[in-house]
């Protein structure tokens, strides 16, 4: 019971009420945390503010021309003025030493010759008060160089010295001079010296032996050179700092006299590329920039003749399709009438001319055709093809497409399968022109197959849908999957046209396509087989994003390699590949035509 109690005690306390540690222990908890976690977050912001001036200052560095020739041209001009005001300082500086140090030594040399005259003089007497005077005397004479110290010091140990202002002597010097073989031999150094209010000065010390007992020291204060130095150093300072910013704004007044010009001429030429035939520059002067305005102005005013005399062609071309399309409409009638009361009666003509009738009948239909899609690409030329959209299940375009090419198929012995979502697949859409594509590309597909499978998948997903042909046969080259959309363009011209196609198929489909604000795109390799993928958006007018089936079928992407496939009974079985994406066990319905 008795042990019991603390803990007891301890459970009642509330949470918020918890005893201090103890003396002498250090408190460690949410307040430490709470600091760290801060001074983390500041060194986070430090860091992504400076990495954001960096990326600030190198897009800045790389877009304007400006800012490179004045950069550039201020951080020379401070390499060559700081290079410049070194080697000023530095014979300045030379210069004031070696003067005063000539006049220190000629000083000193007349102070030594007083002091070994006046020794030579009164050679019986109180010596200690004759050096001291003669220190004195010589204090007295500050010539041109200003005041300095005398110092007498002793070469032996049980002499006196005589000192006449502050400083030491530097020992080096004493060294120097007390190994010295000559008598007058003058030796000097540069020091600094401690002055009584605590300030260092610099200072020139010449010394030499005045007898075998003595050495005679002068030191000079270096103050005055020091303050004309500081001034010479200051000034040209001054003048490197205004001139560094007078050759910056030369810099940028120059540098804008070109740049400006060279801008506006930038912005011409983009105004130009968007379609503003109109735009010139303005030309001043007879300079260089004034002959590329004048030869910008020329090439502007020669690309807008061009221009307009395509678009007259064009008009023209356009104008004479269409023209010839419709007149061609009322002969043509009439040759269908007779050739379909020729066809009618076919039986009861020999063999031969049945024959004549059946290829009469054929060739009347490819060229009524081929003027159906004359008619057709020359109003997406003229800007007047419009558009009857409705929700449609793009399932049943993909069937109909299918039914219309399942004579063909069976023909060339040519199975269609088919991979269709089980839900519903509903857009807005011309149902006409859908159908019309989609049968072109299933027809596209059983003629390039080789005999191989051709697999037609269907697709949807929130914003679009999709259909993709896919065939196994001989495959497009580098380059030709934007050029089999070109009107009249044939992969291989010494193939023969099974199926009378008009060579407009294509090009009919990709202009529809982009009428519905869709996608037509072509996948292909030589020997892999190719794939048309078919966008649409699932509203009309809506901006298309994204496809819900990939262009480059999944096999291919995944680096598979189906070369070795054999023609029929080995290589008639497609593989089955789905996109992973879009596959749900059980949701798909395949079937083979």
């Amino acid at each position: 019971m008795t042990a019991s109690e603390p803990e007891e005690g301890r459970r009642a306390e509330p949470e918020g009420e918890r005893s201090a540690p103890p003396s002498g222990l250090p408190e460690t908890g949410g307040g430490w945390r709470d600091n760290n976690t801060g001074l983390t977050r500041a060194y986070l912001l430090a860091q992504r503010a400076a990495r954001a001036l960096v990326r600030v200052v190198h897009t800045n560095w790389r877009r304007s021309l400006h800012l490179r020739v004045i950069s550039t041209t201020l951080v020379l001009s401070l390499l060559v003025m700081a290079g410049l005001g070194y080697v000023l300082i530095s014979e300045v500086r030379g210069g004031l030493l070696e003067a005063k140090t000539e006049a220190a030594v000629n000083d000193h040399r007349a102070g030594l010759n007083y002091a070994l005259l006046e020794l030579r003089e009164n050679e019986v007497g109180d010596r200690n008060r004759l050096l001291n005077n003669i220190a004195s005397e010589l204090t007295s004479r500050s010539g041109d160089t200003g005041l300095y110290s005398v110092f007498i010091l002793p070469s032996v140990s049980d002499e006196l010295g005589w000192a006449t202002g502050e400083g030491d002597v530097p020992p080096r010097l004493v060294e120097q001079v007390r190994q010295s073989e000559v008598l007058d031999q003058q030796y000097h150094t540069y020091t600094r010296i401690d002055m009584d209010d605590g300030s260092v000065e610099p200072a020139l010390v010449v010394g030499a032996q005045l007898t075998h007992a003595y050495e005679l020291y002068y030191i000079f204060p270096l103050q005055h050179e020091q303050e004309i130095l500081d001034l010479v150093q200051g000034t040209v300072a001054l003048v490197a700092i205004l001139l560094v910013i007078l050759l910056g704004l030369i810099a940028f007044m120059i540098t804008r006299l070109v740049v400006t010009p060279v801008r506006s001429a930038a912005q011409s030429a983009e105004r130009l590329a968007s379609g503003d035939l109109t735009e010139r520059m303005t030309v001043h002067g007879e300079d260089d920039l004034a002959r590329l305005a004048m030869s910008f102005n020329d090439m502007a005013g020669n690309l807008q003749e061009k221009i307009q005399e395509l678009e007259e062609l064009s008009k023209l071309q356009r104008q004479f399709v269409s023209d010839v399309s419709h007149e061609l409409r009322t002969p043509l009638t009439t040759i269908r009438m007779a050739g379909d009361l020729l066809f009618d009666d076919r039986e009861e003509l020999d063999t031969s001319h049945r024959r004549s009738v059946e290829l009469l009948q054929s060739q009347v239909e490819r060229f009524e055709e081929l003027l159906s899609d004359l008619l057709e690409i020359s109003r997406h030329d003229a800007g007047a093809a419009t558009l009857g959209t409705e929700p449609t299940d793009v399932r049943d375009s993909v069937m109909k497409a299918v039914g219309d090419a399942e004579q063909i198929a069976e023909r060339r012995g040519i199975k269609v399968i088919l991979r269709l979502p089980a839900e519903p697949c509903v857009a807005e859409f011309d149902t006409r022109r859908i159908n019309r594509i989609l049968r072109n590309l299933v027809v596209n597909a059983i003629e390039h197959s080789e005999g191989r499978d051709v697999v037609v998948a269907a697709a949807g997903d929130r914003d679009a849908i999709a259909v993709a042909v896919r065939d196994y046969g001989v495959g497009l080259k580098e380059g030709e999957e934007h050029l089999c959309f070109d009107r009249f363009w044939r992969a291989d011209y010494s193939r023969v046209r099974t199926t009378g196609g008009t060579g407009l198929g294509l090009s009919i489909a990709k202009e529809d396509a982009a009428l519905h604000g869709g996608w037509l795109q072509a996948w292909g390799m030589p020997g892999q087989g190719s794939q048309f993928r078919l966008s649409l958006p699932r509203r009309s007018g809506a901006e298309l994003r994204g496809s819900p089936l990939p262009l480059v079928p999944p096999e291919i992407a995944l680096g598979r390699n189906f070369a070795s496939l054999g023609d029929k009974d080995g290589a008639n079985g497609v593989p089955e590949t789905r996109s992973p994406e879009r596959e749900r066990p059980g949701a798909d319905e395949e079937e083979a035509l």
